[in-house]
């Protein structure tokens, strides 16, 4: 098989049909709105979610909760997760978007105590359990909560 010989499979690319193009076309004058009517004119249609007057199905069915739009989003990483970073770096927001172990820019970051550490490391973050201290300070490395 050759670049030229490729081809999409039949009927996978539509043509849109082209309307308001005369009335040998079968879809010119009114270009198939019918006549008249507020679906007829430009602009015209009713907006999303309306039901023709029903009450619509987002007002009919009930509301549960609720959602804080002032919550902060923190990321959460645990000790075992910085056993790939060398003994002596840094380890604040930078250093762990580079090692890809924090996506996107958040509200805070928080380290918490889970798994085991041989390294000593220098951490500057927002938040440190105090279990995640003590287990770096017994490493050899230093934290402090920015």
């Amino acid at each position: 098989m050759k670049l030229h010989e490729l081809s999409p499979p039949s009927k996978s690319r539509k043509v849109s049909r082209r309307l308001g193009r005369g009335v040998g076309t079968g879809s010119g004058k009114t270009a198939g709105r019918g006549t008249k009517g507020y679906n007829s004119r430009s602009g015209g249609g009713v907006r999303p979610g309306y039901e023709g007057g029903q009450m619509p199905i987002h007002r009919r069915l009930p509301k549960r909760g609720f959602a804080n739009i002032f919550r902060k989003k923190i990321a959460v990483i645990n000790i075992r997760d910085l056993l790939t970073l060398k003994s002596g770096s840094l380890v604040d927001e930078a250093a762990l978007l580079k090692a890809g172990l924090i996506k996107g820019k958040k509200d805070g970051i928080k380290l918490l105590g889970q798994g085991e550490i041989g390294v000593a490391l220098n951490v500057k973050l927002n938040h440190v359990s105090t279990k995640a201290r003590e287990k770096i300070e017994a490493a050899g490395g230093s934290v402090e909560v920015v």
